[in-house]
């Protein structure tokens, strides 16, 4: 196993740039998901990395080895894709031994890869049927396992659970999960989906119109967004963001005020930052509580009662709205109105450019 090393790495098409200057180091052994919405450039950044497309500027580096103009067979890479990609009369067997037959590998070298991979995937009693005779779940391990027999240094996921149902996305979730620490391997998964990052990553790189906003742990993420961007990527449901005005504070503390909220304490640097400010507060649904005396007075425009927990969506008095979860068994009805306060400790604060300021 290996890991990798991008320096400022670039994709141009044409005149468009759409990886645009991209540095990232991932440990060998390490789970990292590429994370964006769609169009941020992710997949693209991926097919580079295993060499399905070229590289315009920059250096990439697999172990120790730069691989810019290598061939894709020979980086030491696997790539599962969106689809499947089985050959439909094909058994399962020779689905995922067939890589290994057009290498030439000796027969009983290839069945033993073959049933190892079938065995750490738990798939041995599907070995003799085609695909068609499979879910949507067991073609996906059909696809992992064609990666597996390859012993990869680098194993690459492109949006591989995207075709399942939700119920299936979560086995699957747990089932890569599992084979990633069996292997103990280098993977690189790409997806749209922040749920699936923050359940698989070691590490997550949040990327947006082809530059990285941030690198770091699922909760690194979560708790401490570098900017804007990333704290209303992260978190589902994600972050309520309200302008609000500087009203004074020191360098532990602002007191935050706006025409929605009643004026606010929050402990955060205010170094730098001096009355009149406009700032931007970023409150998460899960940090609000109900109070009598909250900062936020609201009614209830919708409300979805999930069992654990009770998703209120409240409209303010200047028609902004606020995502607000409750406890599961909070009763409340449209119309209804709610004061809402946070714990100011979790809140956000984020300057006129949209970075996050420290604590």
């Amino acid at each position: 196993m290996a890991g990798l090393s991008l320096t400022q790495i670039r994709k141009t098409y044409g005149k468009v740039e759409v990886i645009k200057g991209v540095d990232l180091e991932i440990e060998h052994g390490e789970f990292v998901v590429f994370v964006g919405p769609s169009g941020c450039g992710k997949s693209t950044l991926l097919r580079m990395i295993a060499g399905l497309e070229d590289i315009t500027g920059g250096e990439l580096k697999i172990g120790d080895k730069v691989v810019n103009g290598v061939q894709p067979r020979d980086r030491g890479v696997a790539m599962v894709f969106q689809s499947y990609a089985l050959y439909p009369h094909m058994s399962v067997y020779d689905n995922v031994g067939f890589g290994l037959r057009l290498k030439k590998t000796p027969k009983d070298e290839r069945d033993a890869k073959i049933r190892e991979a079938a065995r750490i995937l738990q798939m041995e009693h599907l070995l003799d049927r085609k695909p068609a005779q499979l879910s949507g779940g067991q073609r996906q391990r059909v696809a992992i396992g064609r990666a597996i027999v390859r012993q990869p240094e680098v194993f690459l996921f492109d949006e591989p659970l995207s075709n399942l149902d939700a119920s299936l996305r979560m086995d699957m979730r747990m089932e890569i999960s599992k084979l990633h620490r069996d292997l103990g391997a280098t993977m690189i998964y790409v997806t749209h989906d922040q749920v699936e990052a923050m359940t698989l990553a070691d590490k997550i790189v949040v990327l947006n119109g082809g530059v990285v906003q941030q690198v770091g742990s699922p909760l690194e993420l979560y708790h401490r967004p570098a900017n804007l961007f990333v704290a209303g990527f992260i978190g589902s449901p994600k972050m309520n963001f309200i302008d609000v005005t500087v009203e004074g504070g020191d360098n532990v503390s602002l007191r935050l005020a706006s025409p929605v909220m009643a004026t606010q304490t929050v402990p955060v640097s205010g170094s730098g930052v001096k009355a009149g400010d406009r700032l931007t507060l970023g409150v998460r649904p899960y940090d609000f509580r109900l109070m009598e005396d909250g900062a936020f007075s609201g009614t209830v425009t919708l409300v979805e009662q999930l069992g654990n927990e009770t998703i209120v969506n409240l409209a303010l008095s200047n028609g902004q709205h606020l995502i607000v979860a409750l406890d599961g068994d909070t009763e409340c009805s449209i119309g209804q109105t709610l004061k809402v306060g946070f714990l100011p400790e979790k809140a956000a604060v984020f300057d006129t450019a949209g970075v996050h300021l420290q604590r």
